[in-house]
């Protein structure tokens, strides 16, 4: 049987652990995140479009930038809906 101090050691390790899982969590859904992802999604799709040879690659850039964050936004409704009504 476990003493009382390692008992008191593993809750103190669980507590822990649960702080950093939900900061995570705070760190998937925020909006500092998405505007991050849009960011370096725009930038790598300008360099694809320059290295390409595209027209106008800073503008053209725009709308897969957006498509994706859009597509991210979309994911968790679907999942609430999913949590919702199919997982039973």
């Amino acid at each position: 049987m476990a003493s009382i101090e390692e008992l008191q050691k593993q809750i103190e390790e669980i507590l822990v652990r649960n702080q950093r899982v939900e900061l995570d969590k705070k760190w998937e859904v925020s909006w500092t995140r998405k505007l991050i992802v849009l960011i370096l999604t725009y930038f790598v799709i300008v360099v694809f479009f320059i290295i390409s040879k595209l027209p106008e690659p800073f503008l053209n850039a725009v709308v897969p930038s957006v498509a994706f964050i859009i597509s991210t936004l979309t994911v968790s409704i679907i999942k609430k809906w999913w949590l919702k009504y199919l997982n039973k």
